[in-house]
């Protein structure tokens, strides 16, 4: 196990943690959170013995081998494949001594490395780390190409691809999805609850850390403070806390009213109803949860447009992508005032190639693109970090766009995405990717856009600033069109889904578990086209094929019947949560003298909440099998 006691850590004059203790046993998986310049980083160099405490002990077993993921790569020149067999540095040193026995005929000595590397599992590393590298999206032929020709992004993957690859007791990941598409989250998310052994992980994706983590570690007022759940039952227990007091009561109506303005107005728009109750749930959800981000550092919105077009953008017969290289075909679209889309589709499909040919950044292939006379649109994609002026500050940055505004105007904007103090004024040149993606979305929030093209904008953002951003998307007046690894943005601030897939695009009806289910069946059918037919594959059964046929019918009725009983059961949980939540809304119940009150309205709201999230849970899992079976029937 992990036994941290009185530890007091310190980088130069801020000290980090002061007298905080932890235990972890062997196996948990843990989610670490706390805000930038908390010491999570700082923690995971103390836990891989790279730093030392300024008081008290940080223990591990001296036998536990550590998997870090490394933020560098040095060795350019090495083949993907090799760079990621690298990390088994007890495979390279069995290979190094075979090859030096071999070159010796050194005949005994042979034999026992031979074992060795049999023990170690070492014939099947190879095709380990290729498996490893085709989850993290790349294809065979990438496998053998030089480290070197990779960008930055896939250069991290590659790195997160040898953390895997090595053998370890204790995994300590930072920001692992940061340079991850969904279908690449969604396989790790599946390796890492495969993993037997320790697991500590740094991650602002709420979806991932819910799907991977079973404890969090919240770092906060110098303390490790240690909670029972992932990340959502982190921040109920945490928003329980906080809505308790008076001041939190009170700062946290301006956010509410955001939220439900905008769950309004989805509630009157929305026409698919899976989406749309799919949706409502969330955001629902995540107006319950609004208290524990009450003292988020950032608070700021995007400035609305002066005028409107309509369409805002017009795409026609198009086909889209490089020379040479077309990937979507006959994409035919509109954009209106108020659209509010989630792109949604595998690697590769076409995601960014769509919204660079609509930003104008990348130009079409064929077809025609017609523009509104008063189309503004704010585009963020990572590449716009690179092109911040290293040189300039965060104020210079933004009064070269308003050279006639009010300094104090513009040092309050940058105030709402935490720019502050010296901060404000200091060169970009040494800033963070978070801090540098912050100053992106201000300068795009600053310039009145009523079309927002975002490609992948959380990444580099920790918890709070998503959250921020969430809400500040919600107020947000214009159109937009969205691509994200992050599923709980899209829930909270897309009113519609479309799917880039097979060279198309077109409206998703479903919601996104069901683009979950989607993409698996995608990646089986592709790889089911990448295997060779075989001549000598075993004659299909047709009689023990309808006997099956026949059990699971058997079996789909009494599973629809304990569906529709989970239904109604879940409708009436519902109901009465609502109730608890309508007391709740009562602000006299927050003043000193109904404290008893408020307490067991409270405690009566979390065994509500609990008891929907487990009959949504079994009413999802009872709703999959029913599927599943339905699907097995009709492909007989």
């Amino acid at each position: 196990m992990i036994t941290i006691e009185s530890l007091t850590l310190q980088r130069g004059p801020l000290r980090l943690l002061d007298n905080a203790n932890l235990t972890l046993h062997a196996g948990q998986k843990v989610g670490l959170l706390g805000t930038n310049g908390a010491g999570k980083s700082s923690l995971f160099a103390l836990l891989r013995g790279e730093l030392e405490p300024d008081g008290g002990e940080c223990n591990l077993p001296t036998d536990w081998r550590i998997a870090h993921m490394l933020q560098e790569i040095e060795e350019l020149d090495r083949l993907a494949v090799d760079y990621v067999l690298d990390g088994d540095r007890r495979l390279r040193d069995i290979q190094r001594r075979l090859q030096q026995a071999e070159q010796e005929q050194a005949a005994e000595q042979l034999g026992s490395l031979y074992g060795e590397l049999e023990s170690h599992d070492g014939f099947t590393a190879d095709s380990r780390a290729r498996t490893l590298l085709a989850g993290l999206g790349f294809t065979s032929e990438q496998c053998e190409r030089p480290v070197g020709d990779f960008s930055g992004g896939w250069r991290m993957r590659l790195n997160l691809a040898q953390a895997l690859m090595q053998p370890s007791d204790l995994l300590l990941l930072d920001e692992p999805t940061n340079h991850l598409d969904l279908d690449a989250i969604l396989w790790l998310e599946d390796w890492l609850r495969g993993y037997p052994g320790t697991l500590l992980l740094i991650s602002h994706d709420r979806d991932f850390l819910d799907a991977v983590v079973e404890h969090i570690v919240h770092v906060e007022g110098q303390k490790l403070n240690l909670y029972r759940g992932a990340y959502s039952q982190f921040e109920r227990t945490r928003a329980e806390r906080l809505a308790q007091q008076q001041s939190a009561f009170e700062k946290q109506q301006t956010q509410r009213e955001h939220m439900q303005k905008y769950i309004a107005r989805f509630r009157a728009q929305a026409t698919k109803a899976r989406q749309a109750q799919s949706r409502l749930k969330a955001l629902e959800r995540m107006e319950e949860l609004s208290p524990a981000h009450i003292d988020s550092p950032f608070s700021f919105s995007f400035r609305e447009a002066a005028n409107q077009s309509t369409p805002l953008l017009d795409l026609d017969k198009a086909q889209l992508g490089y020379a040479g290289n077309p990937i979507l075909a006959d994409v035919k679209l509109q954009l209106a005032p108020g659209a509010r889309i989630g792109l949604l589709g595998p690697n590769g499909a076409g995601k960014s190639t769509l919204i660079k040919s609509l930003a104008g950044s990348l130009p079409l292939i064929s077809g025609e693109l017609k523009t509104g006379e008063h189309l503004a649109i704010g585009y963020f994609a990572q590449h716009q970090l690179d092109s911040l002026d290293p040189a300039a500050s965060p104020l210079l940055h933004l009064a070269r766009l308003a050279p006639d505004e009010r300094e104090q105007t513009l040092r309050n904007f940058l105030g709402g995405f935490d720019f502050q103090g010296d901060r404000i004024d200091q060169a970009v040149e040494h800033f963070s990717g978070g801090e540098k993606a912050r100053l992106a979305l201000a300068l795009i929030a600053w310039q009145k856009p009523n079309l927002l093209l975002l490609d992948e904008p959380t990444n580099h953002l920790d918890m709070e600033m998503r959250h921020a951003l969430t809400i500040a998307l919600q107020a947000f007046e214009g159109a937009m069109l969205l691509v994200s690894h992050d599923r709980a943005l899209i829930r909270d601030t897309t009113d519609e889904l479309w799917l880039v897939a097979d060279g198309k695009v077109a409206n998703y009806n479903e919601d996104l578990d069901s683009y979950t289910r989607w993409l698996a069946q995608f990646r089986q059918q592709q790889a089911a086209a990448a295997q060779p037919e075989s001549s000598n594959a075993p004659k299909v059964d047709a009689k023990a094929q309808r006997r099956a046929a026949a059990e699971q019918r058997q079996r789909l009725a009494p599973l629809k019947k304990a569906a529709d009983k989970l239904e109604q059961q879940l409708a009436k949980a519902n109901e009465e949560n609502a109730e608890v939540e309508g007391a709740l809304g009562d602000s006299t119940l927050y003043e000193a003298a109904n404290k008893d009150q408020l307490k067991q309205l409270l405690a009566r709201q979390a065994s509500c909440q609990q008891r929907v999230a487990e009959l949504e849970e079994a009413w999802l899992e009872a709703h999959e099998e029913l599927d599943s079976l339905q699907a097995a029937l009709a492909a007989e």
